[in-house]
């Protein structure tokens, strides 16, 4: 799970899903190449962040908050907060 939130990408997307729920997976990175995108989603999967599923001929992804906060409680809303205070000089 780490791993996945070392990105700063990643770390916008979660953050993103975090505050404006399920979305599409090709509205949350706009310019960004679908083999980056492709790559980012799988990273978040397997850390166990988020769902992917088919939705028509397009895929949501959903932050899976509720079983984060059941095996891991306050550390997401924790660690979310901790990524917007500017690090020190």
């Amino acid at each position: 799970m780490f791993t996945a939130l070392s990105n700063p990408m990643r770390l916008k997307v979660v953050r993103t899903l975090a505050e404006s729920g399920p979305a599409s997976c090709g509205s949350l990175l706009a310019g960004v190449p679908k083999s980056t995108l492709t790559h980012h989603w799988r990273v978040l999967r397997e850390g166990g962040l988020i769902w992917q599923e088919a939705v028509g001929r397009e895929y949501t992804l959903t932050l899976r908050s509720d079983d984060l906060e059941q095996r891991f409680p306050g550390l997401l809303p924790a660690l979310l907060r901790a990524a917007r205070v500017p690090a020190p000089l």
